[in-house]
């Protein structure tokens, strides 16, 4: 699909906003104490302000009221922008279970907050359950009016700067794997949650949480207790297409920077950007980019059409296509930059370590093939 004006001219203002604060290595290591932080609240509250951030969220709750494409828009804007808004991704993804599972209040909260920079996490994978979810231990007691939570998650993006964790816990162990599965809205600050950060090559933006006799009231259910397993699966579309609008720009930004770079690095007498061994690898990067950017927000039209619940193997094929994208061309950025590509004060190599993580959250790209593959071949 193509772009309204409208839609254009937000990719622009949000692209010219990341330049300006976020433009240089040293800008954005001012507002993420030397590249340590994956978030910058400075930098959240000045998108809150401009009200880009829920921007696809309904308004009777606080949200923007535009369409899934525009959310697309600057997701992809300000990633290729890089600005340090790594956990709205993951709340965004939250919203989206709160929205068609949570009640009013759930859904008044977790929407207010991220329109207000203030984040949530989603807390699933567990040392023994990570692309199989369904082999979750994390026990929820139901006691009087209460739920009593005990056990462990790892790998939890944005756990240590959300408000609220959706924890994904099992209730009864008497069925299938499948089955007893409930999800819970747990606030942060509940005695019992102890978020600890799991070190990375990249900042800090994972965590393991443990959970020692955590006591929730049975009104943070979100959904149907025991049904966790189908309002899961209801929501991994978005959530892939988020992770896909975010590859997107994190590859538009590595073709920026080497595009830019090919254009004034001379060798041998002549701009490295005139020899055909770099003009045709940068035209394969940007076909591959363009590409990918149609087949997404495609989807993403079809979601605002109401869709969504048909969109099981075009959001896998989104999902893989663009992180695989997003690494390649970052991989490909530094090789043709050689040496500064590989130098911290370009910020490409940075770009390496954001790009190899999302082929593996949000489901593992094998996974992605198995469903595209079960899609067609049953």
């Amino acid at each position: 699909m193509r772009l309204s004006r409208e839609q254009r001219e937000f990719a622009d203002t949000v692209h010219a906003f990341s330049l300006r604060e976020c433009g240089t290595v040293a800008q954005r290591d001012a507002v993420t104490e030397g590249g340590r932080l994956s978030n910058s609240p400075p930098i959240l509250a000045k998108l809150a302000a401009l009200g880009w951030l829920g921007v696809s969220l309904p308004a009777e709750y606080g949200g923007g009221g535009a369409g899934f494409v525009d959310e697309c828009v600057f997701l992809e804007a300000s990633s290729r922008g890089l600005l340090p808004i790594t956990g709205y991704g993951s709340g965004l993804t939250a919203a989206q279970t709160y929205l068609r599972w949570g009640s009013e209040e759930q859904k008044k909260t977790v929407v207010s907050n991220l329109a207000g920079g203030r984040l949530e996490a989603i807390a699933l994978s567990e040392p023994e359950a990570g692309s199989d979810l369904g082999g979750v231990r994390l026990r929820a007691t139901r006691d009087g009016d209460d739920y009593v939570l005990d056990g462990q998650k790892t790998w939890i993006s944005a756990a240590h700067v959300a408000e609220h964790l959706l924890v994904l816990t099992r209730e009864d162990a008497t069925g299938t794997k499948h089955q007893g599965l409930t999800l819970l809205m747990v606030p942060t600050s509940t005695p019992g949650v102890e978020i600890r950060p799991i070190e990375t090559m990249e900042a800090h933006t994972v965590n393991d949480v443990f959970f020692t006799d955590v006591r929730v009231p049975a009104s943070a259910v979100v959904g149907n207790p025991r049904g966790a397993w189908k309002q899961l699966m209801r929501g991994l579309g978005v959530e892939r297409l988020i992770i896909s609008a975010m590859s997107l720009g994190a590859a538009q930004r590595s073709l920026d920077d080497v595009i830019d770079y090919v254009g004034r690095r001379e060798q041998f007498g002549r701009r490295i950007g005139g020899f055909q061994a770099i003009r045709h690898r940068i035209a394969d990067l940007a076909t591959d980019i363009e590409c990918a950017r149609s087949f997404v927000y495609d989807a993403a039209a079809r979601i605002d059409a109401g869709e969504e619940d048909d969109l099981a193997r075009e959001s896998s094929m989104a999902k893989l296509r663009c992180t695989e994208i997003a690494k390649n061309t970052a991989l490909e950025a530094v090789q043709m930059m050689g040496g500064y590509g590989y130098a911290r004060e370009y910020g490409v190599e940075a770009q390496v370590r954001r790009a190899l993580a999302p082929p593996i959250y949000g489901g593992t790209n094998e996974i992605q093939r198995e469903i595209i593959a079960k899609s067609l071949l049953g």
